[in-house]
């Protein structure tokens, strides 16, 4: 017994700086944890979230390509050496295996842990609809049928003014849509002061395909503060994805109040492809939500849309069609759950609950008609 005890003791003495950053990285997280619950705690944690990704993401602005796909980048290659590195110590008779995983179970806990300080406290504090004071509010049949025709309307009208090609779909250079987008809630942020935040340029991924396949747009790396975009799917959603993304770096971390940020950023834009993006948008999600409430109001609303618009909305359909597969379930179901496990319980739907955010701002209709 004495033995085994001392050969724990010296296991422990040899490989205590792993274990000692796995300790901490558990306490880090379980702080996070106790404190979630606490408003006030996740008010402050949010505060210096959003001060550390503004710090670290003016460092990464100037490079050309996204930092965050570079870390990872890096990430997986050292993985993949420490996996060799472990497997030729074993064939040696050398025994390193538990000391690597010891140091993969910390960084691990680490990056959980950095996740849930630099970006899962905004789950916890004061959301876009508190600070807003535009709440969401049950929607009636009637106004969402009309916001929906409204947006439709929007579309139509800025779909006509829009470069299209020789199949009438947007005819739009990806580059400089990302060019335009380091200040896409600038418009915005007159209405909602609390998005006025430092420029920061979008970056193109250069693994867009492989975002494609898992079914993404775009993401907002915690640990850069940058956002960085799919340019292979259709870009007649870039825009409002750019303001989608840039609407998380200012902390609004829920989808559907990340996705009527992007819809409203675009729609106050001067520029008439951004409008055309968020008017495109919105209806989309408008009309999702009208064609389970009502499939013959919805029928009538699309029946309002003209060529281009359509047109678009089927280049974006096939497109994605064309990557369903059970890895991209996979990596939604995966998404899903991440988005949960912050308290977020529509998961993945939750992108489609912007919905009353928008009829709360734009329906024509008075309240209650």
């Amino acid at each position: 017994m004495n033995e085994r005890v001392g050969k724990a003791g010296r296991w422990l003495a040899q490989n205590r700086l792993p274990c000692l950053a796995l300790a901490a990285g558990c306490a880090a997280q379980g702080l996070f944890l106790l404190l979630r619950g606490r408003r006030e705690a996740m008010d402050a944690a949010a505060q210096a979230a959003l001060a550390v990704r503004r710090f670290v993401s003016a460092l990464a602005d100037p490079l050309p390509f996204s930092l965050a796909e570079a870390l990872c980048t890096a990430l997986g290659v050292w993985l993949l050496v420490m996996a060799a590195l472990t497997v030729r110590g074993a064939l040696r008779g050398r025994r390193v295996a538990a000391r690597r995983l010891l140091g993969l179970a910390a960084l691990v806990v680490w990056i959980a842990a950095g996740v849930s300080w630099l970006w899962g406290v905004h789950y916890y504090a004061a959301s876009f609809s508190e600070k807003s004071g535009l709440e969401p509010a049950p929607v009636s049949a009637g106004q969402l049928a009309a916001t929906a025709l409204w947006f439709a309307e929007g579309a139509n009208r800025t779909g006509r003014l829009v470069p299209r090609d020789g199949e009438g779909r947007l005819s739009a250079d990806s580059a400089a849509i990302l060019a335009a987008g380091a200040d896409s809630l600038d418009a915005l942020a007159r209405a909602y002061p609390f998005l006025d935040g430092p420029a920061r340029q979008p970056k193109p991924a250069l693994y867009s395909w492989f975002m494609s396949a898992a079914g993404f747009t775009g993401y907002i790396f915690p640990f850069t503060g940058e956002s960085t975009l799919n340019v292979n799917c259709p870009n007649v959603f870039l825009p409002v994805t750019i303001a989608h993304e840039q609407a998380h770096q200012q902390g609004v971390a829920p989808e559907q109040e990340a996705n009527f940020v992007g819809v409203a950023a675009c729609l106050e834009n001067p520029d008439t492809l951004w409008q055309y993006s968020g008017w495109l948008f919105g209806f989309l999600h408008l009309s999702n939500a009208l064609y389970t409430d009502d499939a013959a109001a919805w029928q009538t609303v699309w029946q309002q849309l003209e060529a281009g618009p359509v047109a678009d909305l089927l280049w974006n359909d096939e497109y994605w069609a064309s990557f369903e597969s059970p890895a991209a379930d996979l990596a939604e179901s995966t998404y899903s759950a991440f988005l949960e496990g912050y308290g977020q319980t529509m998961g993945m739907a939750s992108y489609g609950a912007c919905v009353d955010l928008l009829v709360a701002r734009y329906c024509p209709l008075a309240a209650g008609e």
